[in-house]
């Protein structure tokens, strides 16, 4: 049974149930806090869906300081280093967090954290759990604290829908319960934790839920957005029509398994790093692939052969299900949305450009990936941050909001229009035709009433986002202009910029000629 909405006044209220969203009421602990989760915990939700690990510098040959450098290396000149250096430094610790929330971590058989090797990483720092269900493990666990722990409330099936703002400060949230009736909640401190933005184009590794939701109500109340133009595809998505698409993680490469196509031909064999370079220039290789009209696959028969089931279960059961044995046969794949770097722009504590407004996790941009994420770097700035912002929240003064007028309640968000529009616009490869034909395309989406309208106001901002960033750099590929700017700079965006923007797009200016 729901508690009355009256009941749940006034206290800290987080939007999102995974890893970010626990972790943070965890921390909150015992302050009072209300999760709401769209639907059930540990479904779908991205981190239950993450077969990568936690990277941090576990292991006897490995520094924060080289991790570091690593995650500015695959930032490609835009991360924010201190940043970098705060996280990673406090990435064993959080490890050891989650650790006595009852998370059970992969181990040697002397008892020590199994480390793993992934793309871009200089040493063995990935730590999994079940193998490649390490998402699935961090859930369980972290929902079971939650739902033990007194101060925690979590509402399943409500969705946020909008914030109410008032004098650039939150002084409410308002929400709808599975029966679309709505709930409004006074408060003063949200944290937004609803992951990232792959359910807005076609091909995507994410649940098909996650389509920026938290990016509207923060873009919707105000906020300022940072770095939306970097996209990460994850260059090894399942290739078959199961959508969305099934993940082949980058853990399978880190064991030795190679990109081949249809002739057997080992494609990158002659690039720097080949299988494990960054995401970005291995998923531009196979789109380069594919484009001329070869096949890839990944090919793990000599590497794991039938060790890959012990070692992969959760992807040997798929490919099974899809009619692949990856111990006989190379696994077809394609790039994919995967991650986004970009975000509700915030400060090392999560704090927003609107007072009262927090955000963790993949919604949030901290800069600590910069232009391209690198491998399993996600997880770990969700559970450091969680802890961060869980302080920062805590220590904002709590005060009862004003009564307010309940604003008309916003229709479900559907994403089906956009999806189309972002995937031939915003791909791997851009160029400013197709970024301008996205723009013109979702500008009345986003001004309307519709459905489609929170999904479009992301996907326009994204779009002149990208269309602002003349180079190519990180995850962000220019075909019109292909090299890097000598100086990378980070950017922020409002709604209201995005909608001028695509409005100049649309009606550009009449020659002075032809107004006489």
């Amino acid at each position: 049974m729901m508690p009355r909405p009256h009941d749940l006044q006034d206290r800290p209220v987080i939007i999102g149930g995974g890893l970010a969203g626990l972790l943070t009421a965890l921390h909150l602990a015992p302050e009072p806090v209300l999760l709401l989760s769209k639907a059930p915990l540990e479904t779908e939700a991205s981190s239950a869906w993450a077969q990568g690990g936690l990277a941090a510098s576990m292991g006897d040959d490995d520094s924060p300081a080289l991790h570091r450098a690593d995650t500015l290396a695959a930032g490609d000149g835009l991360c924010d280093g201190a940043i970098a250096g705060q996280v990673v430094q406090a990435a064993p610790a959080a490890i050891e967090a989650l650790v006595r929330y009852g998370v059970r971590f992969d181990r040697a058989p002397d008892g020590a954290l199994r480390l793993g090797l992934e793309a871009a990483h200089s040493r063995r720092r990935i730590i999994h759990a079940a193998g490649d269900g390490t998402g699935r493990e961090l859930m369980r666990a972290l929902a079971q604290a939650a739902r033990l722990t007194p101060s925690i409330t979590i509402l399943e099936g409500v969705e946020a829908r909008r914030l109410l703002v008032e004098d650039n400060a939150v002084v409410g949230v308002l929400g709808c319960d599975a029966l679309n009736r709505p709930i409004m909640l006074g408060t003063c401190r949200v944290v937004i934790a609803t992951g990232g933005i792959g359910g807005l184009f076609r091909d995507s590794t994410n649940p098909a839920g996650s389509f920026g939701q938290g990016l509207a109500l923060a873009a919707r109340a105000g906020a300022e957005l940072a770095d939306l133009e970097f996209v990460q595809f994850h260059p090894t998505a399942l290739d078959g029509p199961v959508r969305p698409m099934k993940l082949v993680s980058e853990a399978v490469r880190g064991e030795g398994a190679t990109l081949i196509d249809e002739a057997g031909d080992r494609f990158m064999a002659n690039e720097p790093g080949a299988e494990l370079a960054a995401r970005d220039v291995v998923a531009r290789r196979v789109w380069r692939h594919l484009d001329d009209g070869h096949r890839v696959f990944l090919d793990a028969r000599q590497a794991l052969g039938s060790g890959f089931a012990r070692r992969f279960p959760a992807i040997a059961a798929f490919c099974g299900a899809a009619g692949i044995d990856p111990a006989t046969q190379p696994i077809p794949i394609r790039p994919a949305a995967h991650y986004h770097m970009g975000g509700i722009a915030v400060d090392a504590s999560g704090r927003s450009s609107v007072a009262g407004l927090w955000a963790c996790g993949e919604v949030a941009c901290t800069g600590l990936h910069g232009a391209n994420r690198l491998a399993s770097n996600s997880l770990t700035e969700a559970a450091v941050c969680a802890a961060w912002v869980a302080e920062s929240v805590g220590g904002a003064a709590a005060h009862r909001p004003r009564r307010i007028v309940t604003p008309v309640l916003a229709p479900s968000p559907d994403p089906s229009r956009v999806r189309p529009i972002l995937s031939n616009g915003l791909g791997v490869l851009r160029d400013r035709a197709g970024l301008e034909d996205a723009a013109r395309a979702l500008l009345p989406l986003a001004a309307c009433q519709g459905p489609a309208a929170d999904p479009a106001a992301i996907g326009l901002m994204m779009a002149i986002a990208a269309l602002r960033r003349e180079e190519s750099r990180g995850a962000h590929h220019r075909t019109d202009f292909p090299q890097r700017a000598a100086i990378g700079l980070r950017a922020t965006l409002r709604l209201d910029e995005a909608l001028a923007a695509a409005h100049a797009i649309a009606t550009p200016a009449i020659p002075l000629a032809r107004r006489a």
